[in-house]
């Protein structure tokens, strides 16, 4: 599919972009390569292929779900400006 320079401008209005007119015939060939290579994609033959999410068949390996350090809640808290029963009060911002 190849585009003119009156559909690479529709789709700049569209996405509300600004391009210099001389810069037209580059996106227009780069847009018109890519709408070819959709095109490459849309005839390849998918209909025996079982969708993944990941190309490969593993498990995630995770960290063990255990504390690792201590807990300082009293002591950051006592530096603190302003608590109140084990919250940091802060200055309003949104009305």
């Amino acid at each position: 599919m190849s585009l003119g320079p009156a559909e690479v401008a529709k789709i700049a209005h569209l996405a509300r972009l600004a391009i210099r007119e001389e810069d037209v015939p580059a996106y227009a060939h780069s847009l018109s390569a890519i709408l070819d290579l959709v095109e490459q994609m849309k005839a390849v033959e998918t209909a025996g292929v079982t969708p993944m999410a990941h190309p490969l068949d593993m498990a995630q390996r995770l960290r063990a779900d255990r504390v690792s350090e201590a807990d300082q809640r009293e002591r950051f808290q006592a530096i603190a400006p302003r608590t109140e029963a084990g919250l940091y009060l802060v200055p309003k911002v949104i009305e």
